[in-house]
């Protein structure tokens, strides 16, 4: 791909991602049709950088923008859209385990192809498919998962000369600090709501 036009796919698509998250994080619907956008041309910029478990993960996360759509729409027990909660720890330490055993054995496949670091590329596109499923189930603690994540990240995609998608994650580390906060407040809320539904 050549360098300008390389440039101008990974702008545009760094300016969705950035309103991708700024709305997710607002847990606004329009998140979602941001993020199709953003992927769409974030996998034919990492194809080019032959970050091949990263263009994989855009092919994901294009559909998972659609289930959080639906999810975040038409979610939950009364289909009234899902709510901010959290996981039990057991459940984390089995993703944790899971993430660990699955980045290991597409390392093993990976490794012996022209794939620029394997085992961070497989580590990030496993983590992240399964914390953007908590996020499109809006699951606290996805992110603390995008922290770790987007911190690694900074350094596979400066590595790759990707300059636009490393600052954009060193961004990213910022607003997830908002992000949980903002999570977090509307947790309180509506276990307060709850509360208040009980007394009465």
């Amino acid at each position: 791909m050549a360098l300008i036009e390389q440039l101008r796919f990974e702008e545009i698509s760094v300016a969705f991602a950035a309103a991708y998250l700024a709305l997710a994080i607002r847990q606004s619907l329009w998140c979602w049709p941001a993020a199709l956008i953003s992927v769409a041309l974030w996998a034919v910029v990492v194809l080019d950088a032959r970050l091949y478990m990263d263009v994989a993960l855009q092919v994901f996360y294009f559909a998972m923008a659609i289930y959080g759509w639906q999810q975040w729409r038409r979610g939950g027990a009364r289909n009234e859209g899902v709510r901010v909660h959290r996981w039990p720890a057991s459940w984390h330490a089995l993703v944790v385990g899971l993430i660990a055993l699955a980045s290991f054995l597409f390392w093993l496949v990976l490794r012996g192809t022209q794939a620029a670091y394997p085992f961070l590329d497989s580590l990030t596109a496993i983590a992240s498919v399964v914390t953007t499923f908590m996020l499109a189930r809006k699951v606290i603690e996805n992110w603390f998962y995008w922290f770790v994540i987007d911190a690694i990240l900074i350094y596979v995609y400066f590595a790759r000369d990707l300059f636009w998608f490393s600052g954009l994650y060193a961004v990213y580390l910022v607003m997830i600090v908002i992000g949980f906060r903002a999570w977090q407040k509307s947790l309180r809320e509506e276990g307060a709501l709850s509360d208040a539904r009980l007394a009465h």
